[in-house]
């Protein structure tokens, strides 16, 4: 079994987990249950301007060329079955989650926008780790 086969199966099994395609168990990376990953691109979409159940694959039938966001490669993608994010793609969406953490300044009684801010945080760290080491983005 290689490291990511290792990492992949850390205990997540209700869940998925998105981390560096470098092999190494001590890079970072970001989890969630099924159910937690669903409501985080749900404010992410929101927050682009649409709402994902509109989406086709996602319940609706609006195509995704109907929408401009350098965030679709997230937003997307299968929970865990799909293709790796390349790193052109995490390049691509690295500004705009950037932008998004000096952009929202949750008050202290908003727990939920508090997570979310969080999770973005943690997909930044992810992502630039990515770029550093010229890897992609694995879904697990």
């Amino acid at each position: 079994m290689t490291d990511s086969g290792l990492r992949t199966s850390r205990g997540y099994a209700m869940g998925l987990m998105l981390f560096p395609g470098d092999d190494d168990v001590a890079s970072p990376d970001i989890s969630w249950s099924y159910s937690g990953f669903s409501m985080f691109r749900k404010w992410l979409a929101r927050a682009e301007g649409f709402t994902l159940a509109e989406m086709d694959g996602f319940g609706g039938d609006r195509p995704w060329s109907s929408v401009s966001t350098t965030l679709e490669p997230l937003l997307n993608h299968p929970d865990d079955d799909g293709p790796d994010l390349t790193p052109a793609q995490c390049a691509a969406m690295l500004p705009r989650l950037v932008s998004m953490l000096g952009q929202c300044r949750p008050d202290e009684g908003d727990l939920v926008l508090r997570r979310r801010i969080e999770d973005v945080g943690q997909l930044v760290t992810v992502l630039r780790y990515c770029l550093e080491r010229g890897v992609g983005l694995v879904f697990g």
